[in-house]
């Protein structure tokens, strides 16, 4: 086999996995790779996890897909699971992030719309990462990924990411502002974590102008940060919630939550998803969140990424080289002086699958389930590389 026949959209690393189990996976030769990136943030009860396979196994054997113009019951139970964990009252079940975010842009102009608004505004990040679809490539801040595809969507107002008084200008300067869409921390972004209190700062700002805040959860949802979703960590509920990734332990599906006048927006017609919730894909997320309530996998996250920041710390807070150890749950950037793509590479024949984002930071978004022995291996294996890299 070979990958002339894929259209060459990504640059794949020279290893290829057959199997996995937990934190760890197996090339063709035998060798195990310790993951510290679960798929980029999906598979959070790590790989095979036999729950989830019996599952899986029991619904395809009895039922994989109707369409959504029948009741689909597991769905309808994973949306009433999904609204008493987030605070929402509504979702819209469809197949990945950007096609959840895609959701919340809609729902967002619809909304701005029935308010008179004759071309509503969604206010976005710089730094910010929503999807690769037009109008989530829009909202997206990153040149290289939508050069080539203009012309890009119209309706989008971007500010510096955690800055507060950015968006009260935006409120004075553009009336036809419905909405804020932002990450409560930036993956693609470089792991960046805003000020504290920024998130209840823009929930307060939306309640006085009248906008949505929509936050995209796609990354930091589902336990990753030490709380269900990262917005828990504040005392706060925004109006929309958007998740995929990790919501199916690797089975695609994405969901858009809303509560308030957001969640009564969108009705019959005009919105859909031909696979989104479908039987198969529900029965996934359902027993990934049976999996991570029975074993506290939010809690886990934040003991375990405390145990790696601060081992982290040890062995590199005093090297010149290193800008930045920052995360929050198993969410944790390495910010070094220098471009550092070449690491991924050598951690990866070293036996570590990490990633490099922003240029500058490597980022570690290992399994949930991570152990104290592998977390301390990790840590350890990370710190030797970048001795290595730096001079």
């Amino acid at each position: 086999m070979s990958i002339e026949h894929l259209m060459p959209t990504y640059a794949r690393l020279p290893v290829a996995f057959v199997r996995g189990e937990g934190v760890w996976l197996e090339d063709a030769q035998g060798k195990r790779y310790l993951d510290a990136l679960s798929g980029i943030g999906v598979c959070n009860l790590g790989h095979a996890h036999p729950k989830v396979a019996e599952a899986l196994c029991e619904q395809a054997r009895t039922l994989v897909h109707t369409s959504n113009l029948y009741r689909i019951p597991l769905q309808e139970e994973l949306a009433e699971r999904l609204c008493d964990l987030s605070g929402m009252q509504r979702v819209f079940f469809a197949n990945s992030g950007a096609e959840a975010n895609e959701a919340a842009i809609k729902l967002a102009r619809r909304f701005g719309h029935e308010r008179g608004v004759e071309d509503p505004a969604i206010i976005v990040c710089e730094g910010s990462f929503h999807g690769r679809t037009l109008a989530t490539l829009t909202a997206t801040a990153n040149r290289k990924a939508q050069a080539g595809f203009e012309p890009l969507v119209h309706g989008f107002l971007r500010v510096p990411f955690g800055d507060l008084e950015a968006l009260e200008r935006a409120a004075e300067n553009h009336p036809g502002v419905v909405a804020v869409l932002v990450e409560p921390i930036q993956g693609e972004g470089g792991v960046r974590i805003p000020p504290a209190g920024y998130l209840d700062g823009l929930r307060e700002l939306c309640n006085r102008h009248g906008w949505l805040l929509m936050l995209d959860e796609v990354q930091t949802g589902m336990g990753r940060t030490g709380q269900w979703f990262a917005y828990q960590h504040e005392a706060l509920l925004p109006d929309v919630v958007t998740l995929a990734k990790a919501l199916g332990n690797g089975v695609p599906i994405g969901a858009c939550l809303a509560r308030g006048p957001a969640a009564e927006v969108l009705g019959p017609g005009s919105h859909g998803s031909t696979f989104g919730g479908n039987p198969l894909a529900c029965r996934a997320a359902l027993a990934t969140l049976e999996v991570m309530d029975q074993e506290a996998l939010p809690e886990r996250a934040a003991a375990q990424g405390a145990r790696l920041r601060e081992r982290l710390c040890d062995q590199l807070a005093d090297l010149p080289g290193v800008v930045e150890i920052r995360g929050r749950g198993l969410m944790v950037g390495i910010e070094l002086d220098r471009p550092c793509a070449a690491l991924v590479g050598e951690a990866l024949e070293a036996g570590l699958l990490i990633n490099v984002t922003a240029e500058r930071v490597l980022r570690l978004l290992p399994p949930l389930v991570i152990g104290d022995a592998e977390t301390d291996r990790l840590a350890d294996g990370v710190a030797e590389l970048i001795r290595r890299f730096l001079p």
